[in-house]
């Protein structure tokens, strides 16, 4: 099966009807995703301002938003709401270990079997639980994308602890300093493990952590020249900056009697002078043996790397497959990517300015960017979590007992936290051409079945109340089209409202039955026959609503 076949196939396998017509199994939804660029740029937007535009800020800036968050963004008006998403926020309370009520990651290790287990369990179902009472806010959204940027991983890091501490510092840098979270991260004690920096030493550098700062984390290779040229950079300036990063190493790994920090051994430390090649100008790194030998080398180093102009265009095409669209063609390097790499270079790598611009622009409300994104795993989990129970346990126990059974969902949809499959990252960010279709396969889409069976099937789920809000629910057509409007990203046609209330809503029976019943059961709403009746049709449809192909699209 190819992969128009599977998106075909995601209405048929959603089907809760003894019948359904064509109309609802959307045969262009690969046409949706895969369709040319906008060539519109940065330009402000200009056009209307309601709750679809809204929904499409909102979606893409956060994992999901609240009907309420849209209500509100929609009042306060496009330039206030970018005020909200970008502005700063206190730091959250840390996890605790809900055993004891106690934070974890202020303590010494805990040496009692499965404690460290447990506490990274917490420590997911903390950040998951972020995202799910998040605020209009990109804080979260950026928390993952430097998550997915600067990979380190549990494997490596095999002590709660650390990856709490690289989770603040991603928090904290969120909106801020590019250049400024490359040097924390850098030498953040989770990051120095992953990629053995805490093993390069003098006479015996490691060059692991040198090669992916360059490959992964700012410049980006560029197309090979020869071996060992990747036109960026060379195999001599792995060589060099390995040598700059030598002598640094973490402590209080898994200890319980020292802190976890980081230091700096001039003893580990390469004095000698590092070469670099015509790539960065031929530079010279002096050398030095002092006790802050280590910060003024590599703050060298990173000064010559951020004065390459590629160094912000590769950071801002990994923005834009992050918040817009996994293609970027010529026209969009010239119009969209080349604009806010010199904005960002002209703010010294300061990210408001570039985000702002980016989510003001006309070139992100282009309609044929809404909805042609494909829902991660965060998105789509955290989103329709949000929409269906807006209202969650605000005391950190009763939270954390929730979020837990979310972590296998994670990992079940192929985006496990603080375990990425490799260096690089989830492969949807990154690997050509399919990018972020990847999110959906044939081991994915009958989980996003299920998860969305569990939750529009849950017992504490008042469907009767998400339709009895909207403008005109004992209307079935329309009750459809503005359900529609609400938890889809692209518009259904006429064809698909009316095969949604023909063939799910109302299968067999005349259209307004509906109506009769509605009405019905308005009059005597303490009738459990009556709320059973209307309350499984409207599970059937939410549930085939969500198992369609638009559904995935964001």
């Amino acid at each position: 099966m190819n992969r128009r076949q599977f998106f075909q196939s995601l209405t048929r396998a959603g089907s809760s009807a003894s019948s359904v017509s064509s109309a609802t199994r959307p045969s262009d939804t690969f046409e949706i995703v895969a369709r040319r660029r906008p060539a519109s740029g940065l330009q402000p937007y200009s056009g209307v301002w309601n709750e679809r535009t809204a929904a499409h800020l909102l979606r893409r800036a956060m994992f999901g938003a609240t009907p309420a968050q849209i209500r509100q963004a929609v009042q306060q008006g496009l330039n206030a709401t970018l005020d909200e998403l970008l502005q700063d926020r206190p730091a959250p309370e840390p996890p605790i270990d809900i055993t004891t009520g106690r934070t974890w990651h202020d303590q010494p290790f805990n040496n009692e079997q499965n404690a460290d287990g447990r506490y990274y369990s917490y420590l997911r179902a903390w950040w998951i639980g972020l995202m799910i009472t998040q605020p209009i806010s990109l804080i979260e959204k950026m928390t993952l994308f430097w998550h997915n940027h600067f990979v380190s991983d549990r494997a490596a890091n095999a002590d709660a602890r650390y990856l709490y501490r690289q989770n603040a510092l991603f928090r904290r840098f969120a909106l801020g300093n590019f250049k400024a979270l490359t040097l924390e991260v850098t030498i953040d004690p989770a990051m120095l493990r992953y990629l053995n920096g805490n093993v390069n030493v003098a006479g015996r550098p490691n060059q692991n952590y040198a090669r992916e700062l360059f490959e992964l984390f700012t410049i980006g290779k560029g197309p090979e020249l020869a071996q060992g040229n990747y036109t960026n950079y060379t195999e001599q300036d792995v060589a060099a900056a390995s040598r700059v990063l030598t002598g640094w190493r973490d402590v209080g790994y898994r200890s319980t009697t020292v802190p976890i920090g980081v230091v700096f051994d001039v003893t580990r430390h390469d004095t000698g002078n590092k070469q670099f090649s015509s790539a960065f100008q031929n530079t010279v790194i002096r050398g030095r043996n002092s006790a802050n030998a280590g910060m003024e080398e590599l703050k060298d180093l990173l000064d010559m790397i951020f004065q390459q102009a590629e160094t912000a265009r590769f950071l801002v095409r990994k923005l834009y497959r992050w918040f817009v669209y996994y293609v970027i063609d010529s026209t969009v390097e010239r119009n969209v990517i080349e604009p806010l790499a010199q904005l960002l270079r002209q703010n010294n790598y300061e990210l408001r300015p570039v985000l702002r611009t980016l989510f003001a622009s006309q070139h992100f409300f282009d309609a044929q960017t809404m909805g042609a994104f494909i829902k991660s795993p965060a998105d789509f989990i955290v989103g329709m979590h949000r929409f269906f129970f807006p209202n969650n346990p605000t005391e950190q126990t009763q939270l954390l007992s929730a979020m837990q059974r979310y972590i296998g969902w994670f990992s079940a949809l192929q985006m496990n936290l603080m375990q990425h499959p490799t260096v690089a990252g989830w492969d949807a960010y990154y690997q050509e051409p399919s990018y972020h279709q990847l999110w959906i396969n044939s081991a994915t889409l009958p989980i996003r079945h299920s998860y969305s069976d569990a939750i529009v099937t849950a017992t504490n789920l008042n469907r009767i109340a998400i339709v009895q809000a909207l403008p005109n629910p004992s209307a079935p057509y329309q009750m459809v089209r503005d359900l529609s409007r609400q938890i889809f990203a692209v518009e259904l046609s006429d064809e698909q409202v009316t095969d949604l209330v023909d063939n799910v809503l109302m299968p067999g029976v005349p259209y307004y039955e509906w109506t009769e019943q509605w009405n019905d059961f308005m009059r005597n709403s303490n009738d459990m026959n009556k709320r059973r009746a209307v309350d499984m049709r409207l599970q059937n449809l939410l549930r085939f609503m969500l198992r369609m192909a638009e559904y995935q699209l964001s």
